[in-house]
C-alpha cells in the first residue's frame, strides 16, 4: 500500500541522500523535506504522513523533543531516527522510535526499517504504536515503569512488569521471562535496570535481574560459582559481585 513520509534534517546533504535512497522503495511517497522541527510541525499540519525520518541533533529544537510532542497525537506517525550520533540510541528508543539508522546510511538497514514500518501499517497498528509511544514519552505518575512496550514484526504489544519473573541480557536486547512465555525487547539490561523498581527487582549477575519474590535457594556449584533457583523452577547464574547482597537479602 502507498506510504507517505517526511524527511526532517537540518543538513541538505542528509535530506538529499535519504531521498535518493528511498527511490528504491517505489511504494513510498515523499510529502516534504524539512530543515527544522518547526518546519516539520507546519508540514504535518498541512498534510499528515505515515512515517517521519527524523534527525536527532538539530539547531534549536531537537528531534527527540519533536518525537515527544508527536506522542500526544492519538495516531502519531511512525518515527525512524536518522543521525550520525549513536550515543542518542538509548534516548531514541526511550521515546519508542520505530527504528534507528546511523549516517552514512546503509541500504540494507534502510530496507529493514522500511519493512518494519510497512508491517505495522499493514496490520493497522498505528493506534497501538501511539499507545506505546505515549507510555515512554509521557512520564507516569509513578517513579518506575509498570509496563514495557515491545515491537515485533507487524505489531506492538505491552508486557506488564508485574508479570516478569526474571530478565536476561541478550546483547542490545533483553529477554523478558514471563510465566507463560518469553519476550525479546530491544533495550540494554543496564538501562532497563534503572526503570525497574529496586524494591521489586534485584540484579544477581551482570546479565540477569530477578524478581525478589521469585528468590528461592542459592547453591554453590562445582566450579566455585553460584546458582539461584527461582520459585518458578528456573535456575540462573549468580556472580560473586552480587552474591553478598543476595545472601543478605535472603
Amino acid at each position: 500500500m502507498p506510504v507517505t513520509y517526511l524527511i526532517v534534517d537540518d543538513e541538505a546533504p542528509g535530506r538529499i541522500n535519504l531521498r535518493l535512497a528511498m527511490d528504491a522503495h517505489p511504494g513510498w511517497t515523499l510529502a516534504a523535506e524539512c530543515a527544522s522541527a518547526s518546519a516539520a510541525r507546519a508540514a504535518l499540519a498541512a498534510a499528515p504522513v505515515d512515517v517521519i525520518f527524523l534527525d536527532i541533533r538539530m539547531p534549536g529544537e531537537d528531534g527527540l523533543a519533536l518525537a515527544r510532542e508527536l506522542a500526544r497525537l492519538r495516531e502519531p506517525p511512525l518515527v525512524i531516527f536518522v543521525t550520525a550520533f549513536n550515543a542518542h540510541a538509548v534516548d531514541a528508543f526511550d521515546v519508542h522510535a520505530l527504528d534507528y539508522l546511523l549516517k552514512p546510511l546503509s541500504d540494507a538497514r534502510l530496507a529493514q526499517a522500511v519493512e518494519r514500518a510497512e508491517a505495522l501499517l499493514r496490520h493497522g497498528q498505528r493506534a497501538s504504536y501511539g499507545n506505546a509511544l505515549r507510555s515512554y514519552a509521557e512520564p507516569a505518575a509513578a517513579t518506575w515503569i509498570d509496563r514495557i512496550s515491545v515491537r515485533s514484526v507487524g505489531r506492538v504489544e505491552q508486557a506488564r512488569v508485574d508479570d516478569i519473573l526474571w530478565v536476561e541480557s541478550a546483547g542490545n536486547y533483553v529477554n523478558l521471562c514471563l510465566a507463560a512465555r518469553q519476550v525479546l525487547h530491544r533495550i540494554p539490561l543496564s538501562r532497563l535496570e534503572t526503570l525497574l523498581d529496586p524494591g521489586v527487582f534485584v540484579r544477581v549477575h551482570r546479565g540477569t535481574i530477578v524478581r525478589r519474590d521469585q528468590i528461592g535457594t542459592l547453591a554453590t556449584v562445582g566450579d566455585g560459582s553460584y546458582r539461584l533457583t527461582l520459585r518458578c523452577g528456573a535456575q540462573v547464574a549468580v556472580s560473586e559481585r552480587y552474591v553478598g547482597a543476595l545472601r543478605a537479602l535472603m
